[in-house]
């Protein structure tokens, strides 16, 4: 019955774009708010069509049963989201990063929407996550991301069930690295606040009479944004070549 209903390239193209739809929604980049709905729904849905026959092979035949079809489609958009959550969780290394350098230049306070993690962030969060997002398409990241969507239909055939437990696993440790990472790109700023901080105390102890709290914030906001400027294109280098190895090593792109 389900097969006089729908027919069999129908039925493969709304099998890619479960997939590549769920992608695109949580994609960096391509995902975000600020994108019109219906042209992210017009690039899943060119991608499926260009996609179809290079995939087609590997999909399953239909099922004869409309829970069949609603179970591999909910597996199919299940791998997409995940698939699109690993580079959210990457970049979110620069969210991170941004807000350690804000606190540690006196800018804690500074919030505004940023519109890469829908939400209210530090100021520095939003310019590094805005600018690492600009890069990704600046370096052509963005193939090796429809790379991946290609490639995971080798290493997530369709039909197979949902590897809940390694994708749970995948994205614990890509939240511990992402901290890593953005630890790693504001360190250089972290480590010459924790000198500010330490010679504005020997500073109170040696000369009592200098007002230290007001010359410290402002020397802190100098200092700290010089050594941004000075660190900030290694620290985004950092974060390319983290995303690329590690959506590389992930889903086998070779």
């Amino acid at each position: 019955m389900l097969a006089e209903l729908l027919s069999l390239d129908v039925y493969l193209l709304i099998l890619v774009f479960a997939r590549l739809g769920g992608a695109i929604m949580v994609l960096p980049g391509l995902g975000e708010v600020t994108i019109p709905p219906r042209l992210r729904l017009g690039l899943a849905l060119t991608l499926s069509v260009i996609m179809l026959p290079l995939v087609g092979d590997v999909l399953p035949p239909p099922p004869s049963h409309l829970a069949g079809l609603a179970m591999v489609l909910l597996q199919e958009l299940l791998v997409g989201i995940a698939i699109g959550a690993f580079g959210r969780l990457l970049i979110t290394g620069l969210q991170v990063g941004g807000t350690f350098i804000a606190y540690n230049t006196g800018l804690g306070s500074a919030q505004l929407f940023d519109p890469n993690a829908q939400q209210q962030g530090a100021i520095t969060g939003a310019f590094m996550t805005t600018v690492g997002v600009t890069l990704l398409f600046t370096s052509n990241m963005h193939h090796l991301m429809l790379s991946a969507l290609a490639d995971s239909y080798v290493v997530f055939e369709p039909g197979n069930p949902f590897p809940a437990g390694d994708f749970a696993l995948v994205a614990a440790r890509l939240v511990s690295d992402s901290f890593q990472l953005g630890l790693r790109i504001a360190l250089p700023v972290v480590i010459v606040s924790i000198l500010i901080y330490l010679s504005m105390g020997l500073m109170a102890r040696l000369m009592p009479q200098v007002q230290v709290f007001f010359i410290a914030l402002p020397v802190q906001m100098l200092v700290g944004f010089l050594v941004l400027s000075a660190t900030i294109m290694a620290g985004l280098a950092l974060f390319l070549e983290n995303f690329a190895d590690t959506y590389s090593g992930l889903l086998g792109i070779g």
